[in-house]
């Protein structure tokens, strides 16, 4: 009888044990967001670099277009006034900011400007230096190097068409104009299988899939609509669904694996959030600290991808 009650003890434990995570997944993708933005200066050559020594999977960044139509890495269509410099070393300010219009500048001129010697008041940890706007092209020229000269796996990249429609002609080209641009910067890359074009908006990533096909496309999301409702409004099923991290539920993950589609929230960057979306089952993680998430999936016993 001893040996009855003992064993429906030991049953009860398993079967309410908390800390049991069935839907962890054995490999995520780890993404450095803009490199790795809670380490060093955004959307710069040395983050990208630093995030590669981390171990990252995917480098993440954002795309913008210059006046001379080249593909500019930057998350604003502007010189935004938490990290810039002006060519004559003023810090430039918020209300200065929009007059600062990329689009409005040769590149050459963009190249002028710093955005890595300001501390970023969020990012306390991050390290300052000085640092520029870089092409696109030469991300991945210099990414590519490196992975050659240290051995390290060859990354993906992910990288965001930042289109807002009202904008046209204002901060940016056309929808299809801005499509076309990176659609051709990722064809010369000879590396198109490696590299995803994410949006918001949901017009360029159509513009995409008609230009290249190939092309694997990202859906990034922010609002409360329904997975479906937003699928259906893209008009096809994309590669990967990116939602913000606190739209991600139960639901939301199942219905991402009975479609194939990856789950890839944004921007990850406290433990507790990383260790809830590891334990939700989510493909890839968005992160401004990919050195953090990488500790954490250690702990967890989960691989990069």
């Amino acid at each position: 009888m001893k040996a009855v009650a003992l064993l429906m003890v030991l049953l009860l434990i398993c079967c309410t044990s908390p800390t049991t995570t069935t839907n962890l997944n054995k490999s995520i993708d780890l993404q450095g967001h803009r490199g790795c933005r809670g380490l060093l200066p955004e959307n710069t050559i040395p983050a990208f670099l630093k995030a590669l020594e981390i171990g990252v999977t995917t480098l993440e960044m954002d795309l913008v277009i210059s006046k001379d139509k080249k593909v500019v890495v930057s998350h604003e269509p502007f010189f935004a006034h938490e990290i810039s410099t002006d060519p004559q070393g003023n810090p430039i300010s918020s209300e200065a900011a929009h007059s600062h219009n990329i689009y409005e500048m040769d590149y050459d001129k963009i190249a002028t400007y710093d955005v890595g010697q300001r501390q970023h008041e969020r990012f306390p940890n991050q390290q300052t230096m000085k640092a520029e706007k870089p092409l696109f092209v030469d991300v991945v020229r210099q990414a590519e190097k490196a992975v050659a000269e240290n051995g390290y796996p060859s990354p993906y990249y992910n990288i965001e068409i930042k289109r807002n429609p009202a904008h046209d002609g204002i901060f940016h080209p056309s929808g299809i104009e801005f499509a076309k641009l990176v659609v051709t910067e990722v064809q010369q890359t000879g590396i198109k299988e490696r590299i995803l074009i994410q949006s918001f908006d949901i017009e360029s990533l159509q513009f995409v899939k008609e230009l290249d096909p190939e092309i694997q496309l990202v859906l990034l999301i922010q609002n409360r609509e329904s997975i479906k409702e937003n699928i259906e409004l893209l008009g096809f099923k994309p590669d990967v669904y990116s939602p913000y991290f606190k739209l991600v539920d139960e639901k939301l993950t199942a219905y991402c694996k009975s479609k194939n589609i990856q789950l890839i929230p944004w921007t990850v960057n406290e433990i507790v959030d990383m260790k809830a979306m590891l334990d939700a089952g989510v493909d890839g993680i968005i992160t401004d600290y990919p050195d953090i998430l990488k500790r954490v999936m250690k702990e967890k016993k989960i691989e990069v991808r």
